[in-house]
């Protein structure tokens, strides 16, 4: 056994050294291989794209922290009425909602001075928090009846929620109305014909500078000769596109006010009758046998837009007074009066006639004061929601509308030098410098905004109590033109007819 095992341990250990000179070498390179994966598993410093990484993450992380922050504040802010101290003395939500919207309009859209695309990081603030003050909207519903089955084969009729028809109609057509102005603006991106100087520029810099331009605004250069044809249609056609968002947006926010509550507050501050709030001379021009709105409002002075809100003020104070007293069931009542109520419903008619024109005319003017007291003492949350949105819209619409016609305007003047001293207003431009069938229309181009916006097609049942403001719009023209009587629609009834009685024999919605 001993020599068994002696002679075992030689044959392995001379194995061993013949195994161990067999791969010397290749266990050398097993060992520097290894070697190797230790060396690169090993912490490497960064390279210079993995610090950019890291860096961007970390202003990202920061970038939304600072996000996440101001939207708490504004929530609080929304939540206490805008009450900081909390004592409770704050606006309703409805208020401070709308002007949540106002506000965010005013700093986003406050500076749209020149006919450019919104800069990325505006726009996507805008989107941003629009949709934030929007979602709100998703929450207001109303019961509908619905049918459910049941297991057994039978059918149910239950009470299921539906996001309120008003809402359901006219948000989706508001954010239409949204896209289509930032769109139109976006289409100036590649124009080069015309341009802004900066009014600090020297004169022989600038362009063509009427007298009654705001100080603040950038005068507009076009080339000497004016602009070329392509680009007047293209201005003309913009103006048209934009023309039509501006007219949805006020039958929008005229529907949406018509169906406010007048404040109590309002009806108190209103004299015994219309006489004494439109004043013997209006009185006499709206009571006369033969009325005729056109001659009324060219015998009123409507030189300034106070002048203008002040005649809608006395008018609508008017048609609110008679509107009361027609339906005033009391005869001995401070609001009682001998007139007749056929003579007040003439005198409503005409009142209202005039109003229709006064918005058609003049679509910038301020709010008049039954407007802001219907905002202001409101609590329906809905109807915030959508008569601040409408009127912000109204309001940009009419700003790129505005901006449009500067540049029309310098390019005509540049054309016509004899012309540079006469107002923007009293000004024509030839109709064979309108857009006309000569300009090629694609598809998209020669659609309506019915068919852009897609009224009458998925919202057909909501259209059985609210029309499209092109229908509106219509109905509105039609009116102030011929003045229809008895006109009875399927719309819920104006603000002047939820004060109850007789109904209005020309009613605008």
């Amino acid at each position: 056994m001993f020599n068994f095992r002696g002679k075992k341990d030689t044959s392995s250990t001379a194995t061993t050294a013949t195994t161990t000179g067999r791969h010397t070498k290749s266990l050398s390179v097993d060992i520097t291989s290894k070697i190797e994966e230790v060396v690169v598993a090993a912490p490497q410093p960064p390279e210079s794209t993995d610090i950019q990484i890291i860096e961007k993450l970390q202003c990202d992380k920061e970038k939304l922290q600072a996000e996440l922050e101001q939207l708490r504040e504004r929530y609080a802010k929304l939540l206490l009425g805008e009450d900081m101290s909390g004592g409770g003395k704050g606006v309703s939500s409805a208020l401070a909602l709308s002007n949540a919207i106002t506000n965010l309009a005013a700093s986003v859209f406050g500076e749209q001075w020149k006919l450019e695309p919104m800069p990325p990081e505006r726009r996507a603030r805008w989107r941003k928090e629009i949709d934030l003050l929007l979602a709100v909207t998703d929450q207001i519903v109303e019961f509908v009846p619905a049918q459910q089955k049941n297991k057994d084969g039978g059918i149910m009729e239950v009470m299921v929620t539906k996001q309120r028809r008003d809402i359901l109609m006219n948000i989706p057509a508001l954010k239409k109305l949204d896209a289509m102005l930032i769109d139109c603006l976006d289409k100036f991106k590649d124009q080069h014909e015309f341009q802004y100087v900066s009014r600090d520029a020297p004169d022989s810099e600038k362009g063509s500078k009427r007298k009654d331009e705001k100080w603040w605004l950038p005068t507009i250069k076009v080339p000497p000769n004016g602009l070329s044809e392509d680009c007047r249609k293209f201005l003309q056609y913009q103006k048209d596109c934009v023309n039509q968002v501006l007219k949805a947006a006020m039958a929008i926010n005229a529907q949406v006010l018509c169906e406010m509550e007048i404040p109590e507050n309002y009806i108190e501050t209103l004299p015994k009758n219309g006489r004494s709030s439109l004043g013997d001379s209006i009185y006499r021009n709206i009571t006369v046998e033969f009325f005729d709105p056109d001659q009324f409002l060219s015998a009123m002075e409507l030189t300034s837009d106070h002048k203008i809100v002040d005649l809608k003020d006395r008018i609508e104070a008017s048609i609110v007074i008679w509107k009361r007293k027609m339906n005033q069931k009391d005869g001995k009542s401070a609001w009682g009066s001998a007139v007749s109520i056929e003579k007040r419903e003439l005198f409503e008619e005409r009142a209202e006639t005039i109003l229709l024109i006064l918005k058609q005319r003049f679509p910038g003017i301020p709010q008049s004061s039954l407007d802001i007291s219907k905002i202001q003492y409101n609590r329906d949350v809905g109807q915030a929601v959508l008569e601040s949105y409408s009127r912000i819209l109204e309001s940009l619409a009419f700003t790129v509308l505005s901006r449009i016609e500067d540049v029309l305007y310098a390019d005509y003047i540049t054309q016509n030098p004899n012309q540079a001293g006469c107002k923007r207003g009293s000004i024509k431009i030839p109709a064979g410098e309108e857009v006309g069938d000569s300009i090629p229309k694609t598809p998209s181009e020669s659609m309506t905004l019915s068919d852009f916006m897609g009224w009458g097609f998925d919202q057909s049942e909501a259209q059985n109590d609210y029309m499209s403001p092109e229908e509106v719009i219509k109905e509105t023209e039609v009116k102030a033109l011929q003045k229809v009587k008895d006109v009875i629609t399927n719309k819920k009834s104006s603000y002047l007819e939820a004060l109850g009685g007789l109904r209005s024999p020309t009613a605008r919605h």
